[in-house]
């Protein structure tokens, strides 16, 4: 794929995830994967476009009182060290392509299961049990160079935790706080690699991108289909990813 054509498809990426409160982080390390082979750059890259989508709607849901800091604070207790923890460890690179691609998979079947599971009754968690979800999410978003939403969402959804809107508002912050803690986690470690260049288009294109996906999600537009077509992708690459690192088979 010409590097070229990736703020486009990187603003396209950016409409969808923002619109259901997700960064794009798991679409964004996709896409570079294919593209770019310095792994540093690929997950330092990932975490910053995050940053930047994940802002937007962030703002939106405190402007709009969406956001219950009393009940999502525990969430982020371990979530925070756990990703600074995971960003800090430097892996081979076939190590860290093979746990990218699981996470990849994971992230593609937790985001069709989204879409498929029937609307349940909703019930409030422990405090221990938000600690330790969000510090399990926290630590593989770390290692992985996505923000963590994409797992934690879905969970909460499977487990009937809140309305799907405190959810996305959740995954929102989620993803800031532990895509922040990632990327000081890779300065610590000197393996914050960026194209200076890459990076601003690319960042431009996601906010941009990001800016439209909250405004179609304030007015109810339904991006179901291209949700389904970004799930496929991500679990292509991830079993991609799998297979070409761990038995050298490409496909």
């Amino acid at each position: 794929m010409p590097i070229e054509y990736l703020p486009i498809l990187f603003f396209a990426i950016a409409v969808f995830y923002s619109s259901v409160g997700f960064g794009g982080g798991s679409s964004y390390l996709a896409i570079l994967s294919l593209v770019l082979t310095d792994f540093f750059e690929i997950r330092s890259t990932a975490l910053l476009l995050n940053v930047c989508v994940v802002s937007i709607g962030t703002l939106i849901y405190l402007k709009n009182n969406i956001i219950n800091f009393r009940s999502f604070w525990p969430f982020f207790v371990l979530s925070i060290p756990m990703a600074f923890l995971g960003a800090s460890i430097k892996l081979a690179q076939e190590i860290f392509f093979l746990i990218l691609g699981c996470a990849l998979v994971l992230a593609g079947l937790f985001m069709i299961l989204k879409f498929l599971k029937p609307k349940l009754e909703s019930y409030e968690f422990s405090s221990s049990k938000k600690i330790m979800l969000g510090g399990g999410i926290g630590l593989l978003s770390g290692i992985s160079g996505i923000g963590g939403g994409i797992f934690l969402s879905p969970v909460l959804n499977l487990l009937g935790w809140q309305n799907p809107r405190i959810i996305a508002s959740l995954a929102s912050v989620f993803i800031l706080v532990n895509s922040i803690a990632g990327l000081i986690g890779l300065g610590m470690a000197g393996t914050f690699v960026i194209d200076q260049s890459l990076i601003l288009k690319l960042a431009l294109a996601v906010i941009l991108g990001g800016s439209l996906g909250s405004y179609l999600s304030s007015r109810k537009i339904n991006l179901k289909f291209l949700g389904f077509l970004t799930a496929i992708l991500v679990f292509y690459v991830g079993l991609r990813l799998i297979l070409l690192n761990a038995f050298q088979v490409k496909i």
